[in-house]
């Protein structure tokens, strides 16, 4: 059985991640710690095989920066040296496809990071500083995946519903993004859990999406139907130029396929089959 630790308590992602692998209960336990007080530095970490960092903050008050700091890139590292020294074999961070910036479409494996954000700085240099403590016996896997979503998620998602459940019009775009559903990178986790492997990864769903697609599927669960045009597309053209939030919406934004940990990839001769269900279903189960 593997034994894993979850360090910060109710983060979607973390749980989710419980109630995913909750269907093998003779194949994993499962405990969570919350992070934002110093009790875990008292807790021993001897006899977990797994710590599953999900600890952060995502948004803070502009004048008050260092946080992200303090809790994205020093708690990271603190959290690990502990595991590292009290013989946790694998150690999973969770990063952000932002540390890429903005002012890229298409992401392969030579491009460079360009973080813009504080948020994007911090688990950068989370990342690097991780990968560097990686030996023999301790393994470190950084994930940066693109959006997530899922029932209840967070972020720029449910801001996309709240348009496709209330414009009488979308506007007709034609462009890609990679995203992954909760389910999916649940089991991507749950398989690096078993080989019990490090490095750096890039899970997202099987196939790029459509912001038009998806709105329309939105709709379409939730009983209404979407009317498109493409009379709103200068409009979009002009803001993908000028806006921060028109780019997060309405511009490209994918990894290339093949890419560490993608799907189908190979991971220490593992084929990465992460896929649980179809694009529109699980727009259909997040929308339920």
């Amino acid at each position: 059985m593997k034994k894993i630790l979850i360090t910060g308590a109710d983060s979607y992602i973390g749980t989710s991640f419980e109630r995913w692998v909750n269907k093998w209960p003779d194949e994993y336990s499962v405990d969570t710690i919350d992070m934002r007080c110093s009790e875990w530095k008292e807790m021993s970490f001897r006899g977990y095989d797994v710590i599953l960092h999900v600890a952060a903050i995502v948004h803070v008050k502009e004048n008050d920066v260092k946080q992200y700091f303090r809790v994205n890139r020093d708690l990271a590292i603190e959290v690990a040296q502990k595991a590292k020294s009290e013989g946790v074999r694998q150690f999973i961070f969770f990063s952000t496809m932002g540390v890429y910036g903005s002012n890229v479409n298409y992401i392969d494996e030579k491009t460079m990071p360009n973080p813009v954000t504080p948020y994007a700085r911090s688990k950068l240099e989370a990342e690097n500083m991780l990968l560097n403590m990686e030996d023999e016996f301790f393994k470190v896997a950084v994930l940066r995946p693109p959006l997530v979503y899922g029932k209840n998620c967070k972020g720029n998602y449910p801001r996309l519903v709240r348009l496709a459940k209330t414009l009488p019009l979308f506007p007709s775009v034609i462009n890609e993004r990679s995203m992954i559903y909760i389910d999916n990178l649940s089991e991507f986790v749950r398989l690096l859990i078993n080989w019990g492997t490090g490095g750096l990864f890039f899970p997202q769903n099987k196939d790029y999406v459509n912001t038009t697609t998806i709105a329309k599927l939105i709709a379409k669960a939730h009983g209404r139907r979407l009317r498109v045009t493409k009379i709103f597309n200068p409009g979009v053209v002009l803001g993908l130029k000028f806006s921060e939030t028109f780019r997060k919406v309405f511009g490209s934004y994918v990894y290339a396929k093949g890419m560490p940990g993608g799907p189908n990839t190979e991971v220490n001769g593992q084929i990465c089959n992460y896929e649980t269900v179809s694009f529109p279903e699980s727009i259909r189960l997040t929308e339920l």
